[in-house]
């Protein structure tokens, strides 16, 4: 009998430095977090100083020879840019350094295609996956003849090539379809929410701060916790009780990343766009984290990018139980601050009564005797409001309520603005 053994890949790590101080020494420690995600272990890293990225190789002639070098010394199966390459870069490392050669877009996309469950989570996933693959494909490799004018430039592989593009053409309509059918309820989902005036929570954060813990201590959701990038892709929604009999919705959402690639923006937009259409934001940050202010400016770069502004903020510095020197924390975006532990329950109660006074902020003191024949108002009151106490009287219901803007003119006079 044979033993069958999953061969881990090795790889290389490649980045290029193109100013003193910037991050790419922890753009690829990130990197390297990616890589171990996707299955594969970083057994070297090479780094270059330059101008900028050499637009035929990523890093200069010399550089690839000592990534040659390395590969060899090290029994690497492959190597892995820290940034996103070109057709022809990667097309030339592959020539040149005759090893499979991969970049961050790549590897993020693997976890995707591996961690989406939802039907909505793979179609966004395939569909970044295709896109990507379009702008790589190109007439020239070892099943492909290059594409051009003169002798021996036409045959089967510009055929291959003009078929491959169609077939992906064709693939990206049909998901492009797919995805809109599923925008579209989810739009209906989010209309019907504006309806009943129930308020929504988006959380957002960098990937791996704790988002998905602090949903399922908060609402027993039930959310895969891993203490991996990108553990869960797809967003959750769940009802929270809060103590004044408030209610709200909580939402999960992808974690973000730096160098986020487009692609995957482009077909998470309905997901991300999330927090775009959210009342409030919670914005969960991972107070262990050496790169801690690196990553919130990044997750407020992404959220301004996705058009989300004006949004009442609430920032939790979380894992709190693995931070062994507290310091001051600031947040200029937030509007209040917290430091919890969503692991250990630490600072939650707290999270609660903020989020309820929060939600007070924007309602108006009603109190009212409602007659019996307008009884349907309670029920928008505690949907959309705060209701404090409720008096059955035989004239009506005496009721004293926090209610939204738009209820007050309702319950107060029964009659809509």
């Amino acid at each position: 009998m044979h033993e069958n053994k999953k061969i881990e890949e090795r790889v290389i790590l490649v980045g290029v430095s193109e100013q003193d101080g910037d991050d790419t020494q922890d753009s690829l420690a990130e990197l390297a977090e990616l890589v171990r995600t996707a299955g594969a272990a970083a057994v070297g890293t090479v780094v270059q100083n330059l101008e900028r990225r050499h637009p035929g190789t990523y890093v200069g002639t010399g550089k690839v020879q000592e990534i040659r070098e390395l590969i060899i010394e090290t029994d690497a199966t492959g190597v892995v840019c820290d940034d996103e390459l070109t057709p022809a870069q990667m097309r030339n490392l592959t020539d040149l350094l005759d090893t499979k050669v991969m970049d961050r877009t790549l590897v993020i996309l693997d976890i995707f295609a591996a961690r989406a469950s939802t039907s909505e989570g793979k179609i966004q996933v395939e569909l970044a996956q295709l896109r990507y693959e379009m702008t790589r494909l190109t007439g020239y490799g070892r099943s492909m003849s290059r594409l051009g004018g003169g002798i021996g430039t036409r045959g089967p592989g510009e055929k291959k090539l003009e078929m491959d593009r169609r077939l992906i053409a064709n693939r990206i309509s049909q998901l492009k379809r797919e995805l809109s059918e599923v925008i579209q309820h989810r739009e209906v989902t989010r209309s019907r929410r504006t309806r009943t005036g129930q308020p929504v929570c988006a959380i957002v954060g960098y990937t791996n701060a704790g988002k998905s813990t602090l949903l399922n201590t908060l609402t027993h959701a039930d959310v895969l916790e891993m203490n991996a990038l990108f553990a869960t892709l797809d967003p959750t929604t769940r009802l929270l009780q809060l103590s004044g009999k408030q209610e709200i919705l909580l939402t999960d959402t992808v974690g973000f990343i730096r160098k986020l690639p487009h692609h995957l923006i482009d077909a998470f937009r309905s997901t991300l766009e999330e927090a775009k259409y959210a009342d409030y934001i919670i914005h969960v940050v991972d107070a262990s984290n050496p790169q801690m202010e690196k990553q919130m400016y990044i997750v407020y770069e992404t959220l301004h990018g996705l058009g989300v502004e004006q949004k009442p903020i609430l920032t939790l510095f979380n894992k709190q139980d693995l931070v062994t020197d507290p310091e001051a924390l600031h947040d200029s975006h937030a509007d209040h601050i917290l430091r919890i532990s969503a692991k250990t329950g630490e600072g939650l109660d707290q999270v609660k009564e903020k989020l309820e006074e929060m939600l007070r902020q924007n309602k108006i003191y009603l109190e009212r005797l409602i007659p019996y024949t307008e009884s349907s108002i309670l029920a928008k009151i505690r949907t959309g409001g705060e209701l404090v106490t409720e008096d059955y009287r035989a004239d009506g219901i005496f009721v004293q309520a926090y209610v939204p803007r738009a209820l007050y003119h309702l319950a107060a006079f029964g009659k809509e603005e």
